[in-house]
């Protein structure tokens, strides 16, 4: 997935961004031997992978095992060696993105000034992330609904995750308790997400940042406070002035 990375120079490599069966990553006979770790390692990648874009392009409900290991160039008995079935694939895919993800969002976040523009990073890395693996997008957070009762856990595990970008909210007076009111945000920017996903448009997931970044801000901040954050940083030098404060 060029140009996103979990940590400098790092690309972050979600599952479906490659290809299974790319020559690249068979694994070679020679003098030296492979280690097992090393080779069950290998084909649970090529098995992810080719799980991912199987399901982006059919849907969960019509991918086979079969097809999964046609897509990965890995066999049968081995898929079954590494997972209980699809519904496990499903799960181990799911988790593994989505930790990237979450955990690039932390960087992003982590590198913010105040609450607003921790708000602005964390979101424009989730969005960029998402447009850049396709696959991926549609498969965790569109197909899950497939899955079942285990897909519905694993996404209300995700929602939970992004409760932590609230911690560091500012202090203000809310009519309502303030995990209700996260949870209601949290709630919104996945659906907006799901929707754009689920109608094909991936790729347009960036131009949703100032919407997606003022729907989160206003709630806490107020209409007029939240529209001042979303105006980009000066160009010239020197710390941006907050816009928590009336001043700023």
């Amino acid at each position: 997935m060029a140009g996103t990375s979990s940590a400098p120079g790092v690309p972050l490599v979600l599952p479906g961004t490659r290809t299974g069966r790319d020559p690249e990553r068979s694994l070679r006979r020679g003098p030296r031997r492979t280690s097992p770790e090393a080779v069950a390692a290998n084909q649970r990648d090529r098995l992810l992978d080719g799980f991912v874009r199987t399901v982006a392009r059919v849907g969960y409900a019509h991918t086979r095992v079969s097809d999964i290991c046609q897509a990965a160039g890995v066999t049968r008995p081995v898929f079954y060696e590494l997972f209980k079935g699809k519904e496990d694939a499903f799960l181990a895919a799911h988790q593994h993105g989505t930790s990237l993800v979450v955990g690039a969002m932390e960087e992003a976040h982590a590198q913010g000034g105040d609450w607003p523009s921790r708000v602005r990073a964390g979101l424009g890395a989730l969005l960029d992330i998402l447009a850049e693996a396709p696959a991926f997008a549609a498969m965790a957070i569109v197909e899950i609904d497939a899955v079942g009762p285990a897909g519905r856990e694993a996404r209300e595990e995700l929602l939970a995750r992004f409760r932590t970008f609230f911690t560091d909210l500012p202090e203000v007076e809310l009519p309502v308790p303030t995990e209700e009111l996260v949870d209601m945000v949290v709630g919104g920017v996945y659906s907006a997400i799901y929707r754009r996903i689920a109608a094909g448009r991936t790729s347009e997931l960036p131009a949703l940042l100032p919407g997606l970044a003022f729907s989160v801000l206003a709630p806490f901040l107020g209409p007029e406070r939240a529209t001042a954050c979303l105006d980009d940083p000066p160009p010239t030098p020197g710390p941006r002035p907050s816009c928590l404060t009336p001043d700023g």
